[in-house]
């Protein structure tokens, strides 16, 4: 029986199960934060953010192969302007909504 075996596709995919499993531990981890965490409203905000913004980038990365192909470096470029317009879409709604009067 013949096998149709691609280079670089006989191997097991140790990096993404790896990276899969870290995404499913920050996940666990925000839940504990946000849930038992004895930590002020602020504070789990910010760390569950910061967890949120790991595990997108291990996805990014890993998952979706950001960085690779011929083109890369400017699909890093463009999901970090991205992720700037977000952040700025964001902050300004927070601010305009706490500046009510």
């Amino acid at each position: 029986m013949m096998e149709n075996k691609a280079a670089g596709h006989s191997r097991f995919p140790w990096t993404q199960v790896i990276a899969f499993l870290f995404s499913i531990i920050l996940t666990f981890a925000a839940v504990w934060i946000g849930i038992w965490a004895n930590l002020s409203y602020r504070v789990i905000v910010a760390a569950v953010f910061a967890l949120a913004f790991i595990q997108a980038a291990i996805q990014l990365f890993m998952f979706m192969h950001v960085s690779e192909g011929e083109h890369g470096i400017w699909q890093v470029g463009k999901m970090l302007s991205a992720a700037f317009l977000a952040f700025v879409i964001v902050a300004g709604s927070v601010w305009v909504l706490n500046s009510m009067h």
